[in-house]
């Protein structure tokens, strides 16, 4: 292999290479990135009163949408776009995107109540893109990325 092709295969793979690595470059302002198709991580682990922060790392837009049916009893609903339900997130997506969480933006959301939390990205959820928050007392610190 010559000089040049080296050089130009290496720097394709450089450049290929750089939206992945930057998935793991978490400067502490979110607690849940969004690559592609995943939430990363997948399942998330905090306390009572913990407020969870979710960033768009990819270029694609995203959304986070909890499935109403699962959620702990007296749990608040949550949703980008902030709907009352999964009914009306999932309307909102399909007819004009909404709830839609843009590269580089963030969402939040404070969890109350213990339980299990799943949640979703309607535009991805063929691919899988779903996550879970487990909200625990514990005696110690906070236990996240599980």
């Amino acid at each position: 292999m010559d000089r040049r092709a080296f050089l130009a295969s290496a720097g394709a793979l450089a450049v290929g290479l750089s939206g992945c690595l930057a998935m793991g470059d978490n400067d502490g302002d979110y607690d849940i990135g969004m690559s592609d198709s995943r939430f990363l991580p997948e399942e998330y682990r905090v306390q009572p009163g913990t407020t969870v922060v979710w960033k768009n790392t990819s270029a694609r837009s995203h959304t986070v949408t909890a499935y109403d049916a699962s959620l702990p009893d007296e749990a608040d609903y949550f949703a980008s776009g902030e709907y009352a339900d999964e009914d009306a997130a999932r309307e909102a997506w399909f007819e004009s995107g909404g709830g839609a969480i843009y590269s580089g933006e963030t969402y939040a959301h404070t969890f109350e109540q213990p339980g299990t939390y799943p949640y979703v990205c309607l535009p991805h959820e063929s691919d899988g893109m779903d996550g879970m928050i487990i909200v625990e007392e514990s005696e110690g610190d906070t236990v996240t990325g599980q």
